[in-house]
């Protein structure tokens, strides 16, 4: 495998978003094994009684399945990627070569120029608050080579021109994709607004990781780097399957990937494995409904509700649960209640590894188990983390 990736823009100082690219791939490895390392040994066993995998690798180029591209420059002549200034429409640097992305959208690129042409879609200029295209969110399923579309819109101005056009785009697309019109009609940098506009009458993008069914909707969370992710699901699959788990909670669960990935592979063991998936997006529980259903889960309840609200207020006492927070992670809050609640066992995914050994101080009665590396975001220095954390014995609640 390559070990350093090339790219001009990050050389000629136009895109820094790969902040890491001057290091070598096996560099950044090791920087952030010991960033890990760092931060969790204070809550490591002894004698190596916590098992520490090796880091989860990932390509170092085309590992992205999505794009999020500001539109500038004019309707003739749009320009896709970012502003080095977001106040000047003349820093515009055009990132469709991104070598990040994969090879299929390099072919879509300049047919979503042309259509913004024909539709009449004026980039939207920040210096003189005119314009209607702000962003264009692409997003790609490598199960079927689907697409999710969206263009991010000031208002429905062009609705009909858009709509017009559509026919000859889908034309061009890949089978099954999905197009939207996001309306976001604020001044600010806010990247989509609440409104969503199907122009298709399929509404989610199909992924599958490990025989799993997962949906994508718009607005919803899903990890960006598939190779990695399909195999993060299949670790937490793997370390649970053995465990004497019948009932399981999967808090910030988003699409469902964790939850649905544990319970299938304990279902052989326990037909009646039962799953309550929480996540405050409505769109994201729709979708884990959807996967669940497909799987023909039967005691599987998906709920859209505030995770740390919803565990704050249960008496019943899962045998499993799931954390995958955001970047704050849980809190003391949440973190100090799992701790007296007494779940056997936790499984804690983090994409903060700092958020993550802050919440570990308050999970005293608990022992790390297993942890691994997953390199979700190579040339950065962020990655993911996978934990398997267990009930220490013999321990009285205050």
């Amino acid at each position: 495998m390559p070990n350093m990736l090339n790219c001009r823009h990050f050389e000629q100082n136009h895109c820094r978003s790969c902040q890491w690219l001057t290091k070598t791939y096996d560099r950044q490895l090791i920087d952030k094994s010991a960033d890990l390392t760092r931060l969790v040994s204070p809550f490591m066993l002894q004698n190596g009684k916590t098992e520490v995998l090796s880091p989860v690798v990932s390509p170092i180029n085309a590992f992205r399945n999505k794009a999020k591209m500001v539109v500038s420059g004019s309707v003739e002549r749009p320009i896709l990627g970012i502003l080095s200034d977001p106040n000047d429409p003349q820093s515009a640097v055009d990132l469709t070569d991104c070598p990040l992305y994969p090879p299929t959208f390099q072919t879509l690129f300049p047919i979503l120029k042309h259509f913004i042409g024909r539709a009449g879609l004026v980039p939207y200029n920040v210096a003189k608050k005119r314009g209607e295209l702000k962003y264009i969110l692409l997003s790609e399923s490598r199960h079927n080579q689907s697409i999710m579309l969206r263009f991010v819109l000031k208002s429905e101005l062009k609705r009909p021109l858009v709509e017009r056009e559509l026919p000859m785009l889908l034309a061009q697309l890949p089978q099954n994709s999905v197009v939207s019109l996001n309306i976001q009609p604020y001044h600010s940098a806010v990247l989509e607004g609440e409104r969503e506009i199907f122009l298709t009458a399929r509404q989610t993008l199909e992924e599958h990781f490990n025989g799993i069914p997962l949906f994508i909707r718009p607005q919803g969370f899903f990890q960006t780097n598939p190779v990695v992710a399909e195999q993060l699901y299949a670790t937490a699959q793997k370390w649970v399957e053995t465990l004497p788990i019948h009932t399981l909670w999967d808090l910030f669960c988003g699409v469902g990937g964790f939850g649905l990935h544990c319970a299938k592979a304990l279902q052989a063991k326990h037909p009646n494995i039962a799953l309550t998936g929480i996540e405050i997006s409505a769109a994201a529980i729709a979708c884990a409904s959807q996967s669940a259903a497909r799987l023909g889960l039967s005691q599987v309840k998906f709920a859209s509700l505030d995770s740390a609200q919803f565990a704050l207020n249960q008496t019943d006492k899962p045998d499993l649960v799931i954390v995958n927070p955001p970047r704050r992670g849980i809190g003391n809050h949440l973190a100090t209640y799992l701790n007296q609640l007494g779940a056997p066992f936790l499984l804690y995914s983090s994409c903060n590894a700092q958020t993550m050994a802050d919440d570990f101080a308050y999970l005293h009665h608990y022992v790390l188990k297993k942890i691994q590396l997953f390199d979700m975001f190579p040339h950065t220095a962020h990655y993911e983390v996978l934990t398997l954390l267990e009930r220490t014995e013999n321990v009285t609640d205050c």
